[in-house]
């Protein structure tokens, strides 16, 4: 988010009530106190101005974690002082680093002994080191072959179903983000088209493992399959990057039978997000690639002012290793058996989800969660109600619910949708007081809402992007 230093109308921080001092104090809120304050004053503080934030575990529009076990706080907080970027220092987080690379490596498919990768903050950093690799190679590529490239803007192709980091990227490193269009018979990448965008300035192609608007897959094996059919008469050939983000850290425990990751030739790089369905609270991601071919070495930097010389390949320099010891702490405790057991109720109960919603008959569903534990639906006949999705959303949300309502991307901006994304701390009993508080929700609104067009002057604007 970003904020404005926007002069504000003066507040104080009282002490708390019913907390007794030597000293009554109080503290500006825009400006810092003249005085300290007692430690136990600075967290009641706090802590009473965060009383009405909503309740993380009813956000269900969010995709990070939002639940982890005890004994993986007590490690992540013992740890949190340590600086993963010094390797010298802290050689054992280096090496529960190593192991993790390793660990999702193996996860991936990838060959032994010729992956590399890092941790990095989140996939948007990890979209970024994937995006700079596939620029600089295209770069050094386009030089060999005497290709102007500075005639046009290199390109990167990519459904629009793609989440904001692309974007980001895009705009920061002057890349052209060409975008295949969804559509009703195509709600991922449009595999009839895709390679309509391709050219000898496209630096590479990105197959979404779950795209962030209503979850669906990319079809990463037959986008191989064609990939492999241009590179064979190319000047330039073109590699994919698979954003799994959201599939990443689900697919190998559930549907290790889909075919998406280093097993298929072209598939250069992978990123995930550690705190989605890595179970680990935000903070972590994971970028991996098939070679070390495919990481041109200039993006490796050496700094030997930590005590040693070392390599560092991340945009974000210092950082805790407290994530890092959370994600070590998952795969440790659970293992393969664990983990699978884990995702695999956490899919069941977003399928009950769907379920429930299929039995009220008023919602088409876009998305049952069919690969990843994602529910998205619309209104099966949005002019038969004086309300609309948004309506919903507001009124579920005085239950503590957080559902978002938003439209779809282009050329289908007019669909107004909502999404469940369901995580592993989600109960059956949750998902119940959910489905009642829904209905109950719905019932209000068919009997109370009196205006014909209530909420639907909003349908073509962009509600959520996260």
């Amino acid at each position: 988010m970003l904020h404005y230093n926007n002069p504000l109308k003066e507040h104080k921080n009282n002490t708390p009530n019913l907390t007794i001092f030597e000293l009554d104090s109080c503290s500006p809120k825009n400006k810092l106190n003249e005085m300290p304050v007692p430690s136990e004053v600075a967290y009641r503080l706090i802590k009473d101005e965060m009383l009405d934030e909503g309740n993380a575990r009813q956000n269900l529009a969010t995709f990070c974690q939002t639940y982890m076990e005890p004994e993986a706080e007590k490690l992540m907080a013992e740890f949190m002082a340590i600086n993963a970027i010094d390797k010298t220092e802290y050689p054992q987080m280096t090496e529960l680093e190593n192991r993790l690379v390793n660990i999702i490596g193996n996860l991936w498919n990838a060959k032994e002994g010729q992956s590399l990768g890092t941790s990095t903050v989140g996939s948007s950093e990890a979209c970024m080191l994937g995006g700079m690799a596939m620029k600089f190679r295209w770069q050094d590529a386009a030089e060999k072959i005497g290709l102007d490239i500075h005639a046009k803007k290199p390109n990167l192709v990519i459904s629009s179903g793609f989440q904001v980091c692309w974007e980001k990227f895009c705009v920061y490193w002057d890349i052209e983000l060409r975008t295949v269009p969804m559509d009703k018979e195509h709600m991922s990448l449009n595999l009839d088209t895709v390679m309509d965008y391709v050219d000898d300035y496209t630096i590479g192609i990105v197959g979404i493992l779950g795209n962030t608007y209503t979850g669906k897959f990319d079809d990463i094996e037959k986008l191989d399959a064609f990939v492999e059919n241009y590179n064979e008469t190319a000047k330039i050939p073109v590699g994919i990057h698979v954003d799994g983000a959201s599939g990443g850290l689900f697919v190998p425990f559930v549907n290790p039978e889909i075919v998406w990751d280093f097993r298929l030739k072209n598939v250069h790089s992978i990123n995930t997000s550690g705190h989605k369905y890595g179970l680990v609270y935000p903070g972590v991601g994971w970028i991996l690639w098939q070679d070390k071919k495919y990481l041109p070495e200039k993006l490796i930097f050496y700094v030997n002012y930590l005590g040693g010389e070392e390599p560092t390949m991340a945009i974000n320099f210092s950082r805790s290793g407290s994530q890092i010891i959370g994600q070590y702490y998952v795969f440790l405790r659970y293992g393969m058996q664990g983990m699978q057991t884990v995702q695999g109720h956490t899919l069941q109960i977003a399928r009950e989800i769907a379920d429930m919603l299929k039995e009220m008959d008023i919602f088409e569903i876009y998305n049952d969660a069919q690969t990843i534990p994602i529910v998205c639906y619309k209104l099966k006949h949005p002019e038969k109600h004086k309300w609309t999705l948004y309506e919903l959303a507001d009124r579920i949300a005085m239950k503590g619910w957080q559902i978002p309502a938003y439209t779809l991307p282009q050329n289908l901006n007019d669909v107004l949708i909502q999404r469940l994304v369901i995580r592993a701390d989600f109960s059956h009993a949750l998902a119940e007081s959910l489905m009642q508080d829904m209905k109950n929700a719905i019932e209000y609104l068919e009997e109370n809402t009196k205006a014909e067009s209530a909420g639907k002057g909003r349908t073509s604007a962009q509600g959520f992007t996260h």
